[in-house]
């Protein structure tokens, strides 16, 4: 028997939804339907990926385009659309590097591959410059933790949950969705320990006491680390996904506790860094610098995969086995694409743009829907923010069935974007968008939500 076709997009909703229903039924052309049928026969289905919501035929700038020729600004692009879609220069450049060296085999080398190593090392902070670039974000979070074992000769890890480090086997370990972990037969990989991030469930709605969620949460990882006494390192993202954005002073105390245990502190940038946030890597907004760091989706310019990781030079102690042996380690096709991306974040001023926007975008939001009765909280660091969605501002119950509804109606108006936690608006526009765009966009959402409340 075949599995029932189901569309799953956005996080935490209902595969049976009237919203959804509404919006599965609405595409006008058979193109659309046949090419939606076509998905769901070939691929394995599977979360938050296949079958799918709908079509794309055409990809620029802020935009996409379905088959029936629907466009819709893209306020989600998977983490990877930074500096839009099919950006000319990037293209540009990849279509000059096809014809001058298309591919290098492992155990040669090539200078394009070696000057984005040296670029990477330059603009992180600290003494990061040892480089290894993999295909993809899980890949390179699980070089990172191969580092830390051999730099430490330690197994475990501390991370939290609800983060997200990939879908690889060991990626899933240390992350901490349910949709990544479920499924599995067996355990996972041994000695992967987590605790509760900041502001979790306990602390949002008000139980934690009044310390809250902030730095109770940085003392349970010291706290861990002591009585552990044998973590190789802790793997977190610099701010949470919903998006939630650390107190002052958490990640001071981090680093802190894992200089005093021993353990590394390993900084997962893969969706938040080169830019977006309005610094060049999230973790500089907190004053802190990780021993490693792992980048990825936007890397590739929104066109190519590529991901790194950047490692403190006196971690260079695996030379005597492989910690990352693939086929496109020094791709010189997907490394001239990253560089041609790190130049355009550079020569367009977008980290400047990011933070400039994104102050402009949650200002707005606050002064259209801070008392709204169904908006629980806006927040955000620089293009990634979001608006919570709840049933009460007193309690925040989360508001799922509301929140669905709102972005369906966003979608029908020509804005796509994806919910987080059930009931988060999150939206993460490219960093070249103009603010008219913007502003529209912003509209857009005010209106939805102002709408669900009648």
């Amino acid at each position: 028997m075949k599995a029932e076709s189901r569309i799953t997009h956005t996080e935490g909703e209902s595969n049976t939804s009237e919203a959804r229903r509404k919006w599965a039924a609405c595409h006008p052309d058979a193109a659309t339907r046949d090419l939606l049928a076509r998905d769901a026969e070939a691929f394995l289905h599977q979360s938050l990926s296949s079958p799918c919501l709908s079509t794309i035929a055409k990809a620029e700038g802020i935009w996409i385009e379905d088959t029936a020729g629907r466009r819709f600004m893209d306020f989600h692009g998977n983490s990877v659309h930074h500096i839009g879609y099919s950006h000319p220069r990037v293209v540009a450049a990849i279509k000059a590097q096809l014809d001058d060296l298309s591919f290098s085999p492992r155990r040669f080398t090539n200078d394009v591959s070696v000057e984005l190593a040296e670029t990477l090392g330059k603009i992180v902070p600290g003494d990061l410059g040892k480089v290894l670039f993999t295909t993809g974000g899980s890949d390179a979070n699980e070089v990172a933790l191969r580092i830390a074992r051999a730099a430490t000769g330690r197994f475990k890890t501390l991370s939290f949950w609800d983060a997200f480090h990939g879908a690889g086997f060991g990626a899933s370990s240390v992350g901490g969705e349910a949709t990544f972990r479920s499924g599995i037969a067996g355990p996972l990989l041994p000695g992967a320990e987590h605790v509760a991030p900041f502001n979790c469930y306990r602390c949002a709605y008000g139980h934690a006491g009044p310390e809250r969620c902030g730095l109770a949460c940085a003392k349970m990882v010291d706290y861990v680390l002591e009585r552990e006494g044998d973590v190789a390192a802790v793997i977190a993202e610099p701010m949470r996904a919903v998006p939630v954005v650390p107190p002052p002073g958490f990640w001071k105390a981090v680093r802190a506790a894992c200089d005093r245990h021993g353990a590394l502190l390993i900084i997962d940038e893969i969706p938040t860094g080169l830019g977006k946030t309005g610094a060049m890597f999230a973790f500089e907004h907190d004053g802190v610098i990780p021993d490693i760091v792992t980048l990825g989706k936007a890397l590739g310019g929104g066109i190519l995969p590529i991901a790194a990781v950047v490692a403190r030079r006196d971690l260079d102690v695996c030379g005597d086995f492989a910690i990352g042996h693939y086929t496109h380690e020094k791709n010189p096709v997907t490394a001239r694409a990253a560089l041609e991306t790190l130049a355009v974040i550079r020569d367009e001023g977008l980290v400047a743009r990011a933070a400039e926007l994104g102050a402009h975008a949650q200002t707005r939001l606050r002064e259209a829907l801070g008392d709204h009765p169904l908006v629980g909280d806006i927040r955000g660091r620089g293009l990634m923010f979001g608006v919570e969605i709840v049933e009460d501002r007193d309690t925040r119950v989360p508001a799922k069935e509301r929140a669905e509804r709102i972005y369906y109606r966003c979608l029908e108006a020509g804005l796509s974007f994806k919910i987080s936690a059930g009931c988060v608006l999150t939206l993460s526009p490219p960093m070249v968008i103009g603010r008219a765009d913007l502003d529209r966009a912003l509209g857009i959402v005010v209106e939805a939500v102002r709408a669900e409340a009648v």
